[in-house]
């Protein structure tokens, strides 16, 4: 299912690699973190070169609402609670800083770029949203409390960040392409040392940044036990109320609404791999209550890899790959984080010091009760004797028939009917038959 940012886009059609070359750094992956990071690389005069696995932007950022905030979920006054002031604000500042540094980015850019208040809210908690808010602005930001919504949603309290912003995420992404180094259909197979090899070339490099949404180097950092997959459904709707801001509800299963153009994208999420129907159905009966004209464009579902505490992990592949780095995790928030990760991951490669790459390090402790879960999670996947298997850890697999694929529910991995890959970290096709 196509989203509405690739509709009449322009098609930019990098080469596959097909030789053995060099460079200082490789970024693995042409999403929006990948491209990002190899501007912000390039810019600095470092020679990058980046490898996508299909086509640049077409993954995961091509399933983005596009939404530019700072506000990611209730966030502030768990992260305050859990490891304290500083580590909020540095969070808090960090996005901030990334999604001014969108803005400028985008000024002179063909890609619908507006400025847009961001909410966030609750319909059965306004005393949570209240706390929130009074503990943004503890932080420094002035964010506002709010009871009064759009589309007929009643809240019991919402918390608005002013001058968040939202952007086609495609015409974005070929701006910032334009000029870089990439080379498409060029999965990376394995690492060999510091050399990425691919079924018809291979990059040596001096520094490797991993951008490819599930790290794929399972025997280094764990992030097989420290990433959970969730999927958000949407869908676009014509003859409905324009929207002058982003909202997102506080809730496992909350809804999510932005304008593009005369449209509005509904969402729902989030739910693990295989379960599609289910939040379309609950999106149909929302514009059925509250929006019973509207028509439908276009739906698709997304898949975003989740940290177990809050925060993305970016920096440092592990300390046996010193000079590999990751940035993953991105908790559905990637269009911030991914402008986050391109400054943190520039400067340790160009050995500068960064003021935010302490608050995201991915070696930093994880706390034993969620981690546990995910590790049960994971591994019930593994008891059933049903086929096919997932080529990267062996879980059973659901067939999702909304969009006819084999998904993992451990780790995201997703495959077409006919067994080729779709969505890594797998990158081994299965056997369906």
């Amino acid at each position: 299912m196509d989203s509405i940012w690739t509709e009449g886009l322009e098609k930019r059609v990098f080469p596959k690699l097909m030789n053995d070359i060099s460079a200082d750094t490789l970024v693995v992956g042409g999403g929006m973190a990948g491209v990002l990071c190899a501007r912000e690389l390039t810019s600095a005069g470092v020679d990058c070169v980046l490898l996508e696995a299909d086509r640049v932007g077409r993954g995961i950022t091509s399933g983005t609402t596009a939404v530019i905030s700072a506000q990611h979920s209730v966030l502030y006054s768990d992260l305050v609670r859990r490891f304290g002031r500083d580590m909020a604000k540095g969070y808090l500042d960090a996005n901030l800083r990334a999604v001014k540094r969108l803005a400028e980015a985008a000024w002179g850019v063909d890609c619908d770029f507006e400025m847009r208040p961001s909410v966030l809210y609750s319909r059965t908690d306004g005393d949570k949203l209240r706390r929130e808010a009074a503990c943004v602005n503890d932080l420094g930001f002035p964010a506002s409390f709010t009871e009064e919504l759009p589309l007929g949603i009643r809240a019991a309290g919402a918390v608005v960040f002013p001058n968040m912003a939202q952007f086609h995420p495609l015409k974005f992404l070929n701006a910032m392409a334009r000029s870089l180094k990439i080379y498409e259909k060029s999965p990376v197979q394995k690492l060999e040392g510091m050399t990425a090899r691919t079924d018809s070339g291979s990059v040596t490099a001096k520094h490797i940044v991993i951008a490819s949404h599930f790290p794929f180097l399972d025997r280094r950092g764990m992030y097989f036990m420290k990433l959970r997959q969730k999927r958000e459904s949407v869908v676009v709707v014509e003859n409905a109320p324009v929207l002058d801001r982003t909202l997102t509800e506080d809730a496992e299963k909350g809804f999510f609404f932005r304008s593009y153009g005369g449209s509005l994208l509904v969402g729902c999420g989030s739910h693990d791999p295989g379960r599609e129907e289910e939040d379309f159905a609950r999106i149909g009966l929302f514009l059925k209550e509250h929006i019973p004209g509207a028509r439908e464009v276009c739906r698709w579902v997304n898949q975003d890899c989740f940290s177990l505490d809050g925060v993305p992990y970016i920096g440092r592949y592990s300390h046996a790959l010193p000079d590999v780095y990751v940035a993953t995790g991105f908790n559905a928030w990637g269009m911030s984080t991914s402008m986050a990760a391109a400054g943190i991951l520039t400067d340790a490669i160009l050995g500068r010091k960064n003021p935010f790459a302490h608050v995201f390090d991915p070696d930093r402790p994880m706390e034993p009760g969620p981690l546990l879960e995910n590790t049960v999670h994971s591994a019930a996947s593994l008891i059933p004797p049903t086929l096919p298997r997932c080529s990267h850890m062996g879980c059973a697999l659901r067939h999702n028939g909304a969009e006819h694929t084999w998904d993992c529910p451990c780790h995201g991995s997703r495959f077409s009917e006919d067994g080729s890959v779709i969505t890594g970290p797998a990158v081994k096709p299965i056997n369906v038959k």
